[in-house]
């Protein structure tokens, strides 16, 4: 081999690089990669904090002291939400600003004063701790399901315009 082709060859793999063309050449910006699906979705203990949480009201009906645990419960989760999850910010405000994500918060707060209005035309009133701690457990599984379902559709919203990728 030659020395001239041995000085044609890439010293190093950022040159390797450049040369195949997945870097910038030096001297310009280097773009940042677009985030994945899988860096951009909430973890599941996310949703745990989002069920307790939902289920709140009937906790507390159900075991009046417990608002000092559901506080340092909502403290924790805005403290993970704002350092933990700080690339996730950016998926959570877009989801606020969607109109699905207001639909279902809209939903979740029909169905819990729904649900006790129609309770009281009924005649049933909820007092028992178990009937409050059933109540609760259902509100948690419908807004895990509907944060779910909203985080798969924005995900794949966020896919199909390019800005995260698959």
């Amino acid at each position: 081999m030659s020395s001239t082709a041995a000085t044609d060859l890439p010293q190093n793999d950022a040159e390797q690089l450049v040369i195949v063309g997945q870097l910038p050449a030096e001297g310009t910006p280097a773009a940042e990669p677009l985030p994945t699906v899988a860096e951009m979705r909430l973890p599941a203990w996310f949703f745990g904090f989002e069920g307790v949480l939902a289920g709140a009201y009937d906790i507390l009906h159900a075991f009046p002291a417990a608002w000092p645990a559901l506080l340092a419960l909502l403290a924790a989760n805005l403290i993970v939400s704002f350092t933990m999850m700080r690339k996730r910010l950016k998926l959570a405000k877009m989801l606020w600003r969607g109109k699905g994500t207001r639909k279902v918060a809209f939903m979740l707060l029909g169905l819990r004063l729904g649900s006790h209005a129609l309770l009281a035309v009924i005649g049933v009133v909820l007092t028992s701790v178990l009937v409050h701690l059933l109540f609760a457990l259902v509100m948690a599984a419908v807004t895990v399901s509907l944060l779910v379902y909203t985080q798969k559709t924005a995900l794949r919203a966020l896919v199909e315009a390019g800005k995260i990728t698959a």
